[in-house]
Parts: structure tokens; C-alpha cells; sequence
């Protein structure tokens, strides 16, 4: 399991956010995904992080495509995260034609992350990514680029999707060939994601499962597939939750 660190956009208080980063040691997660774009992460996450980066796998985004923009990116991201390194920076949701050739071409976005890696930065480079063409994307970035991780979402409804359940299978094996680690977001989602509104005392971008019972299965359903990560919902009412099942037997 990855800790999502889009739980803690809107978090300005450290107090609340060291009680949520402490459940990870609680838990024994060793892996912090986050995002230049998700508001207060970094910063909440950088705060915590002075005390325990040695033992976590620290990984951020961003949402540049242009070489220069990218860059400027990573360098902010590690001030705020108070760390000379991250061990994956993402390429943050890369789904739009345009801007995947921007970002993967000449003078692009994944110029600067090589560049960070060379620096000793970075250490590996990763894409992300929502919605149905994610997959196809990915696959389409994979045969671009060895990247080293892709992250898409994950769940029974997305399987049974027309396109997509077919399309992240063929991704998948596409990268399981290459060791390309796979990440899944959206596993708590309660239908497709698209559909309906967020309730507003949610933060995640979907309508969730919400008590212990429904959540288990699905982040079993998930877990119960090897090779794949599940990263946690981004709603801190939410987030034991998912540790907790994700504790227990599958």
C-alpha cells in the first residue's frame, strides 16, 4: 500500500497531518506519493519528513510539460519537501495527446527529469493518470519511454469497463515485461468514478465506500492481484480505513 498524499491538499493544521503521516509508521508503509499540484502536501509532508525520510520510498509529481517549467517544479517540490532527493518524480496526469507530446519531445518535461537524475534528484521517473484513455496512454508512453512506474485506476468497475478493462490488461502486461512498477489509484471508488457528485464532507474526486464492510473487499479485490500497488484514498476520515483493511488476510 502507498500512502496518498492528496489527502492532505486542504490540510493547513501540522498537528492534523502528523497524526495521519503517524499511522504509517502504525501500519509500517513505507512508500509517500504526493504532488506539486495537491495544494499543502508537500509542505505538510515536508515538516514530517525532517524526522523520518530515511525510511520511506518518497515520491512527488509535476504537472509541467516544457522542460523549464518542469524543472523549476522538481527544485520547489524539494524545498518543500525538505529533502535533496526524491526516489520518483511522475509525470502528473499525462492523458491529453498535446500535452503528451510536449512533455515527451524535444524541450519537454521528461528532459528535466532525466536532467534531475543525472543530478542525483531523482531516481527514477515515473507517468500518472486518470479516465478512460489512461491506459491505452501509458502503454503508448511505455513504448516511448522506460519509465519506471505507471499509475491509472483500478477497481471492478473499471474491469468491466468496454475499453478499459482490455486496455489496462494489455498495459499491464506490456508492463510487467519491462519490470515497470504499477501503481492503482481509485480502488474505494462506489461506481465509475465519473459519475455522480462528491458529497461535501469528502475529499476524494469520487464518490467512496465508506464503512469498514465495503471497503474491505474492495481494496482485497485489488491486493489479491500480484504485483500491483494500492495507493490510499485522499479523505482522512477515510484513510484508517483502507490501512485497516489492507491490514487483515486477505
Amino acid at each position: 500500500v502507498i500512502f496518498g498524499g492528496a489527502v492532505l491538499s486542504r490540510v493547513t493544521d501540522q498537528g492534523v497531518a502528523d497524526r495521519a503521516l503517524d499511522l504509517l509508521l502504525e501500519y509500517d508503509i513505507n512508500h509517500i506519493d504526493t504532488a506539486a499540484r495537491y495544494g499543502d502536501s508537500e509542505l505538510r509532508i515536508g515538516k514530517w519528513m525532517e524526522r523520518h525520510r530515511a525510511r520511506f520510498f518518497l515520491a512527488t509529481k509535476t504537472g509541467d510539460r516544457d522542460k523549464k517549467g518542469a524543472r523549476d517544479s522538481i527544485h520547489r517540490s524539494l524545498e518543500r519537501l525538505r529533502t535533496d532527493h526524491v526516489d520518483l518524480i511522475q509525470l502528473h496526469a499525462l492523458i491529453h495527446p498535446d500535452e503528451w507530446e510536449q512533455a515527451l519531445g524535444p524541450g519537454g518535461a521528461l528532459e528535466a527529469c532525466l536532467e534531475a537524475r543525472a543530478q542525483g534528484l531523482v531516481k527514477h521517473i515515473g507517468v500518472t493518470g486518470h479516465g478512460w484513455t489512461v491506459a491505452a496512454m501509458h502503454r503508448r508512453a511505455l513504448e516511448r519511454y522506460d519509465f519506471d512506474s505507471i499509475l491509472l485506476p483500478w477497481s471492478p468497475f473499471a474491469q468491466n469497463h468496454a475499453t478499459y478493462g482490455p486496455d489496462f490488461e494489455r498495459t499491464v502486461a506490456l508492463a510487467q515485461q519491462r519490470n515497470v512498477a504499477v501503481q492503482t489509484i481509485k480502488a474505494i471508488a462506489r461506481g465509475p468514478w465519473a459519475a455522480g457528485a462528491v458529497r461535501g464532507d469528502r475529499t476524494t474526486w469520487y464518490q467512496p465506500l465508506e464503512t469498514l464492510d465495503d471497503i474491505r473487499p474492495a481494496v482485497h479485490w485489488v491486493l489479491s492481484r500480484p504485483g500491483l500497488f494500492l495507493l490510499s484514498a485522499g479523505d482522512l476520515g477515510l484513510l484508517p480505513l483502507v490501512l485497516q483493511a489492507a491490514s487483515e488476510p486477505i
